[in-house]
């Protein structure tokens, strides 16, 4: 029977990761972030915990669940004899293996990859770290505001006055989560068709680089680093920047000569801004008069509504929003069905934004997991996935 005619049995109800068993050792963030989107797809993931500590996120409920909805949890201590045993039992039917467990914590357990892949060459390893497993930073520790700082990115933020700024949240930790779900799922389709196994080592510092790509590529050329621009935007617009309103503050988009007119339109000031871009009909509008314009915009925007332009600003085709702080952006989403929220129920109920994307059939055939019932979904998952535990 032929791969496609093997796949055209299985029903339009089957998750994207159907079949496939994490073992997961991984805490805190990035690796329970990694193996919760492979679970969301439908993997059946083990987490293991340390009796002793057990993940430091269980200190804020809401999170830790957010983070390990859908994963079967069980306590083993590696010290022992029997704990190390029931690990390896547990090993026998995994496809995936993910550590972010400091550099060399499970080589001393006898759990290193090296050790792993001699009783399973198939196997897809994922190790997460702070610099990652091969350079000559492999062993240090690290958390995610201190990758900020050894990656440039809190000297991006701000101007050049400013001292460092660390972005307001783990935003590494979950970029890092983010590529590592994306290499396992790669690397099981590459051993999907070539039978082969894969070693996934995901740096931190990587995913920081990712995050400034743009920003890297340069300094990767010039050996320099970019200026400190503040809340100007990528393309040095001067239309493209935070300004004060009269109720609050107005992110603008006006990239483009085209959307510069439009916003003064709007505003009122198009016979002042026009001649200013004489010349510009394409690309991003140059810093060539600049001052001048971002004069203008600053007066015309004192006096104005920042919710109201908002609104009048979009439906102009000029990119606007009104700064909000998180809980008015998390209303926002819910008021304006931006998004399809999922509600996991399991010791915590938490409602959750998804994973950041939606789809139609990829998740069991739904378009999301999960529900007010995910608990009971979970249980029926995991029963239906264990006849069909496979070894790589």
């Amino acid at each position: 029977m032929s791969a496609r005619q093997d796949r055209a049995l299985l029903p339009p109800t089957t998750a994207a990761l159907h079949g496939i068993v994490v073992l997961d050792f991984s805490h805190v963030i990035a690796g329970p972030f990694a193996t919760y989107y492979l679970a969301a797809l439908g993997a059946r993931v083990i987490k293991v915990e340390n009796p002793h500590r057990g993940d430091s996120m269980r200190g804020k409920p809401q999170a830790f669940e957010s983070l390990n909805h859908g994963k079967e949890v069980v306590q083993i201590d590696l010290g022992t004899e029997e704990g190390r045993a029931r690990a390896w039992a547990l090993f026998e039917a995994a496809d995936v293996f993910v550590d972010n467990m400091r550099p060399g914590v499970l080589e001393g357990f006898g759990f290193g990859e090296a050790a792993l892949r001699k009783e399973k060459p198939g196997l897809i390893h994922c190790s997460i770290s702070g610099y990652g497993r091969r350079g000559e930073w492999a062993h240090r520790p690290t958390f995610d505001h201190v990758v900020q700082a050894a990656s440039g990115m809190t000297l991006l933020a701000g101007t050049g006055d400013d001292g460092p700024i660390k972005v307001g949240f783990p935003v590494v930790d979950s970029a890092s989560g983010i590529l590592a779900a994306l290499a396992i799922v790669a690397a099981i389709r590459r051993r999907d068709l070539t039978g082969e196994g894969e070693s996934v080592d995901v740096s931190m510092l990587g995913a920081a680089l990712q995050l400034m790509y743009p920003m890297t590529v340069d300094a990767m050329a010039t050996g320099k680093a970019p200026p400190r621009v503040g809340n100007v935007g990528y393309s040095g617009s001067p239309g493209a920047e935070t300004f004060q309103c009269r109720d609050g503050l107005l992110a603008l988009g006006a990239n483009t000569p085209q959307q510069m007119v439009a916003l003064a339109r709007v505003l009122g000031i198009q016979d002042q801004v026009e001649p200013l871009l004489a010349g510009q009909d394409k690309g991003f509008v140059s810093g060539q008069n600049g001052v001048q314009l971002r004069a203008l915009l600053v007066e015309a925007l004192a006096s104005a509504s920042a919710p109201e332009l908002e609104q009048s600003l979009n439906a102009a085709k000029v990119p606007a929003a009104w700064v909000r702080d998180l809980g008015q952006a998390v209303r926002a989403v819910d008021e304006n069905h931006l998004l399809e929220p999922w509600t996991l129920a399991g010791e915590t109920t938490v409602r959750v934004p998804g994973l950041g994307f939606q789809a139609d059939t990829l998740f069991a055939g739904r378009s999301a997991p999960y529900g007010p019932t995910a608990a009971q979904d979970a249980a029926s998952a995991a029963a239906a996935l264990a006849p069909q535990r496979r070894s790589a």
